[in-house]
């Protein structure tokens, strides 16, 4: 019966070790994997004579000298193993350098943006001076099949869609757009792997740079998502009205990866279990921070509750103090750590880094108008929009 004893309990055991449950990983640490592990036995030689003298046998005081110098080589339970590293404050390093040089690239690619935008309407006012002819558009209708021209009138009513919405509620919409096909990924299982490595920012991961951006757009929940993109909506006209479509941008991204970056701090200087997190709140947080102190003045009201209002400049100072308490006290249902740091950096950036780094970004344009507009002193067939 003791075979039978054993094929059970190793048959449990594999079962155990094959299932799958979903964000829920539990992982031995080699001194534990090694505590439950057999030892091998040794193979025993075949003796062709029975009269061959068996092993000597230690007598007992050696026997248990051996004993104890067994007890000795193992390392105390407690004591962590000898090749176990301390946790380094160095694997902050490379998400520190990906942190400046993506909000560089972001407001440098931002900057572009804006310039070929403003030379792409001073193009279009200059065509539609210099237009075809009518009877020209004319024909070219006729010349369409009837598929075509349903094709033509559907995009045309999207487009008017598009267009009655404001600047700032169709940089949302794309945001959504986006946020909304992350969550969709999520549902694939054969996409899974890879939605843990890339849209999941734990600083205890190998892959710690990527995530600090794409767990930005990274949900998991459709009412996590459904939060975030209804606080992004409400805010989106007036941050765009005060910062323009590609200042908003560069705002927005390089937000989440700041946020994310004061999160790994944060976590890693409280130690513990490091937790993963995910989602936009960090961005969303820089703006509303951006609203609200660029707009201390105005009304709020609160979801649920129409009757309560309160001025803009004391709502974003509620939310940092629950975050901030959140944050002392350990609380974990939300990554205070990533809504704290969020929220200073869009009242930073009113205060102080519009001026730093938006104003300063003439030398920039200059340089592109010249790469963009070859000629003699750069200005041979450009428009002239910087100069």
């Amino acid at each position: 019966m003791a075979w039978r004893g054993c094929f059970v309990k190793l048959t449990k055991t594999e079962l155990i070790n094959s299932l799958y449950v979903p964000f829920l990983r539990l992982t031995l640490h080699p001194q534990q994997k090694c505590g439950f592990r057999k030892e091998a036995r040794k193979p025993e030689t075949l003796k062709r004579n029975s009269g061959t003298p068996k092993e000597k046998v230690p007598p007992p005081s050696e026997a248990g000298d051996a004993v104890v110098l067994r007890k000795a080589a193992r390392p105390p339970t407690g004591a962590p193993p000898p090749n176990a590293s301390p946790r380094h404050t160095g694997k902050l390093f490379k998400p520190f350098i990906f942190t400046i040089g993506f909000t560089g690239c972001s407001f440098g690619a931002a900057a572009v943006l804006q310039y070929e935008s403003l030379k792409s309407r001073v193009q279009t006012a200059r065509d539609k001076t210099n237009g075809q002819d009518t009877t020209y558009w004319h024909n070219w209708w006729n010349q369409l099949t009837d598929f075509q021209k349903q094709a033509i009138l559907l995009l045309s009513f999207a487009d008017d869609i598009w267009s009655g919405l404001t600047e700032g509620q169709q940089v949302a919409s794309a945001i959504i757009a986006v946020n909304a096909m992350v969550l969709c990924c999520w549902r694939i299982p054969s996409m899974q792997r890879s939605m843990l490595k890339y849209f999941i920012a734990n600083p205890a991961s190998k892959t710690r740079c990527l995530p600090m951006i794409l767990s930005t757009f990274s949900h998991y929940s459709v009412i996590h998502m459904a939060a975030n993109m209804y606080v992004l909506w409400t805010f989106s006209s007036s941050a765009v009205s005060v910062l323009g479509r590609e200042q908003f941008l560069a705002v927005y991204l390089s937000a989440g990866v700041i946020s994310t970056m004061v999160s790994y701090v944060c976590k890693t200087a409280i130690g513990g279990r490091l937790r993963p997190s995910l989602g936009a709140s960090g961005a969303i947080m820089t703006v509303l921070a951006v609203v609200c102190t660029e707009m201390p003045e105005a009304k709020l009201g609160v979801l649920f509750l129409p009757v309560v209002s309160l001025t803009a400049g004391y709502a974003l100072k509620a939310i940092v103090a629950v975050d901030a308490a959140g944050l002392v006290m350990g609380w974990r249902l939300f990554d205070h750590a990533a809504h704290l740091g969020g929220a200073l950096f869009g009242v930073w950036y009113v205060s102080y880094g519009h001026k730093l780094i938006w104003r300063r970004r003439e030398p920039l344009i200059k340089a592109w108008h010249g790469v963009r507009s070859p000629g003699p002193g750069g200005r041979g067939g450009g428009v002239g929009i910087f100069s």
